[in-house]
């Protein structure tokens, strides 16, 4: 037994996510997930009351996965946008507290690259300052209505690709020891930390009692149990640190492997991967089990 929930994010299946999805959560339960981790829907996109009782109906729990943009950006020098930023965590909090989700996750800080079709470019230091300070001022004043809500926000590095703020565990527990609010934590993606950390079992260790979430994926966005990463080691580093929350599967699907197919896009599936899925689940489970035999 793992005392760990595992789940899988919405956007395997669909995206945006929407209530002819519904159906979706059974099958998660039948791959052998305890958790969903929702994309925070934008307005219209679902009901929040009837989605939290369809997924109470299949026998999840649910986390939230947060969606920034160039116009809502903590990091912006743009005072609208920056304030959007906020207001956008503020609302991640209604709409978890709604879902009865109790952690919000992902690049919290903004500043997106290729998925905004910014490219990286050099920023001085007084840049950079300014760039840290309105996070951390951001975030300091949005993790206020999430302590207050009992929510947890997790602050999840990504590859140099994506962000040119936050890409390693270091620079997380920076940014959240600068806010210094229980509610802020760290959330980790093997996938993102296979590109940046020297040892991802060393940066889980660094994380320590600061890590609230954690996104379980290969070193190619596939199913877990199909590439390089040593899910042992993770493992262990997990037990390690007393990890207790959920674990989520993110694959992104390989369904073309001609030349030039641009592996950043998403896709939706154009067949039934369930049992595949349920061979990264058990496979993750087993992982965390044997972990805790040879503590």
């Amino acid at each position: 037994m793992t005392v760990n929930s595992i789940g899988v994010i919405s956007m395997f299946y669909a995206r945006p996510f929407t209530r002819e999805h519904f159906d979706c959560f059974a099958r998660m339960k039948r791959a052998g997930a305890d958790v969903v981790e929702l994309l925070v829907p934008e307005p219209g996109e679902l009901d929040l009351k009837e989605t939290r009782a369809a997924i109470a109906d299949a026998g999840l729990s649910c986390v939230l996965a947060a969606r920034v943009n160039l116009t809502r950006d903590l990091a912006s020098s743009d005072a609208g946008a920056h304030k959007a930023g906020i207001a956008y965590l503020e609302t991640c909090v209604d709409v978890a507290s709604a879902l009865g989700a109790d952690i919000v996750g992902g690049p919290l800080y903004g500043a997106p690259l290729v998925f905004a079709g910014r490219a990286p470019a050099p920023v001085d230091e007084s840049e950079r300052k300014r760039r840290i300070d309105a996070i951390v001022t951001g975030l300091t004043q949005a993790s206020r209505r999430a302590s207050d809500a009992g929510i947890l926000f997790g602050v999840e590095p990504l590859n140099r690709f994506e962000t040119d703020i936050c890409n390693t565990t270091k620079h997380a527990l920076e940014i959240v020891g600068r806010v210094a609010n229980p509610a802020v934590g760290v959330m980790l993606d093997t996938f993102h930390m296979n590109m940046e950390e020297f040892d991802l079992a060393g940066a889980i260790r660094q994380a320590g009692s600061k890590l609230v979430h954690f996104q379980a994926n290969e070193n190619n966005r596939s199913f877990v149990g199909s590439g390089h990463i040593d899910w042992p080691a993770v493992a262990r580093a997990l037990r390690d640190v007393s990890y207790r929350g959920p674990i989520v599967l993110e694959p992104f699907r390989r369904s073309d492997e001609r030349a030039g197919t641009p592996l950043a896009q998403w896709r939706a599936p154009t067949e039934n991967e369930d049992e595949p899925l349920a061979a990264s689940i058990a496979f993750l489970k087993a992982a965390l089990a044997f972990a805790g035999r040879t503590a």
